[in-house]
């Protein structure tokens, strides 16, 4: 049995009594979970529960929102985030994201995968090259665009674009990828891809995903954090909520019952 101690050290982020207000309306209520670090977590629940103004705050990138007040504790590594001496660039390298629509820059291929690293100031393009490279090999996109690195990225498909802003993502080494809705502008055969991959991503990534697709929750996540009006209801692991959650609320919503 593991103890409490050892449940802790294996966490990469802590959320401890989390309040998120957009002006004088409050979104997220007193929320408290630990994200392990190497498994998927699914966020799940109905629309406006507060589950992507979560994901977002694990970035910071809801301060790129007016009058957004973010109360509690959001630590990394035991560390906290939200410290007015953080360099938020680096959190966001280290903590990167892959939105609901695929958002490539009207660059080349390569440039978008490297785009982060010459930002961050890396100019050797044997460098740049390898890490492009083993980018879009993660991202499982390297076979179908390697002969076209040059191209503009807004020519490829959309689940080619959704992959290409994972490898965006991956390039710069992040501990940890947030992923908001993925795979809800794609079809689905690009959904099975996306799905693939973040199964193989797990193996060196900590992943986060928001979804409205259960099935999709119960497919590619370790654990399920079911949230409604701004409150967790239930955490835990991903086959004990979809098969005996604690929670009648959580039940309902699993079986339909609302959402």
């Amino acid at each position: 049995m593991e103890t409490i101690a050892e449940a802790r050290s294996t966490r990469v982020v802590d959320i401890n009594n989390l309040n998120i207000h957009y002006g004088q309306k409050q979104a997220v209520f007193n929320v408290s979970l630990g994200i392990v670090r190497q498994q998927v977590t699914a966020f799940i629940g109905p629309s406006g529960c507060g589950k992507s103004t979560i994901l977002r705050a694990l970035n910071r990138m809801n301060d790129l929102i007016d009058h957004v007040r973010t109360e509690g504790s959001i630590r990394l590594d035991g560390e906290e985030i939200n410290n007015p001496m953080v360099d938020v660039i680096e959190l966001r390298r280290r903590v990167g994201m892959v939105f609901q629509k695929s958002n490539p820059f009207p660059k080349s291929v390569y440039e978008n995968v490297v785009y982060g690293l010459r930002i961050a100031g890396l100019r050797s393009r044997a460098a740049l090259d390898e890490i492009a490279e083993k980018s879009l090999r993660s991202a499982a996109l390297w076979d179908e665009v390697k002969d076209r690195l040059h191209d503009s990225a807004l020519g490829l498909s959309g689940g080619q674009m959704q992959r290409l802003c994972i490898a965006r993502a991956i390039a710069v080494n992040p501990e940890i990828i947030l992923m908001d809705e993925p795979c809800s502008a794609l079809d689905p055969k690009s959904t099975v891809r996306i799905e693939d991959l973040i199964g193989e991503l797990r193996r060196d990534y900590t992943i986060i995903i928001v979804t409205h697709n259960m099935q999709q929750a119960a497919r590619v996540s370790d654990c399920t954090a079911f949230f409604y009006e701004g409150c967790l209801i239930e955490f835990g692991a991903t086959k004990q909520i979809f098969t005996k959650p604690e929670q009648k609320h959580t039940e309902d919503y699993i079986t339909g019952r609302f959402g």
